[in-house]
């Protein structure tokens, strides 16, 4: 069934977990993810990032991910990721996304607030949700460029969650999307600061490479949706590639089902971890 992301996130808080955010740029990992997410009965949300729509159209990729929701079995919220402009943001709407982000992190504070409160005027008049970021989350996501990391200002988030209207906040605490290059050093001083700081839930960009302790970790100081992208697009390949190396023939619809397989055993694994209740 589809929900608001707030909706999720008030569950989250009460149960003092994560829901996980799963990147969705195709039928295969749709599937593979929301088969994880049954399966373990556990809400999700699947997102899309605008940088990333020109190798996954919004008009093909979007209805497909909201029908999904609708059909699926558990809670889940469709998230416009990384939105750069009010009209992708208003065409994932008119689409039925329940939740949109706006990544204003490359502008001034200011411009950020007014910029993400435009979206957020939009957003409420379908009921949906708001998640903004602050602060320089490495790597490359939301365009094609390799941004380098920069904490987010604590008292910046504090003057952001107080005037944007927003009901979530993504932050920068040494994490990156894509691959890491080394260990990932996530400074949870800073996340344990940002979270007396502000009065939204906190978003952990970049999961993908992260740790299963430290992803515990950080859900403990108030990270509510903790985004994964790289790593079930690596699982698709790795299944994919297993099934294209054994001997004999092929065909696409064994390449399908293992991209699928893939993309579920990662997505299943994250849930666990993020549920944050069986040991690790």
């Amino acid at each position: 069934m589809i929900v608001t992301l707030k909706e999720l996130l008030e569950i989250a808080k009460a149960e003092n977990k994560a829901i996980g955010s799963f990147t969705c740029p195709n039928m295969e990992i749709v599937m593979g993810t929301i088969r994880a997410a049954e399966e373990s009965q556990s809400p999700i949300i699947i997102q899309i990032a605008e940088g990333r729509l020109k190798h996954t159209p919004l008009n093909m990729i979007g209805p497909l991910m909201v029908q999904a929701a609708k059909d699926a079995s558990v809670k889940i919220a469709v998230h416009l990721d990384h939105g750069l402009t009010i009209g992708k943001a208003r065409e994932a709407l008119g689409y039925g996304f329940t939740s949109v982000m706006f990544d204003g992190s490359h502008y001034s504070l200011q411009e950020n607030i007014d910029k993400t409160n435009e979206i957020a005027k939009l957003a409420r008049q379908t009921g949906a949700s708001v998640e903004a970021e602050l602060g320089t989350i490495g790597g490359k996501e939301a365009t094609e460029r390799d941004e380098v990391s920069k904490y987010t200002d604590v008292g910046e988030a504090r003057m952001f969650a107080e005037n944007a209207d927003i009901d979530a906040l993504a932050v920068a605490i040494g994490n990156a999307h894509g691959h890491y290059k080394g260990k990932p050093e996530l400074n949870f001083e800073r996340l344990a600061e940002l979270q007396k700081a502000v009065n939204v839930p906190l978003v952990l960009h970049g999961g993908s490479g992260i740790s299963d302790e430290d992803f515990r970790h950080c859900i403990d100081l108030g990270v509510r949706k903790i985004n994964i992208a790289t790593a079930s697009m690596d699982a698709a390949i790795t299944f994919a590639g297993r099934y294209m190396a054994e001997p004999g023939e092929h065909d696409y619809y064994h390449f399908n089902e293992n991209m699928v397989q893939g993309v579920y055993e990662n997505v299943k694994h994250c849930i666990k971890v993020f549920n944050n209740k069986e040991p690790l």
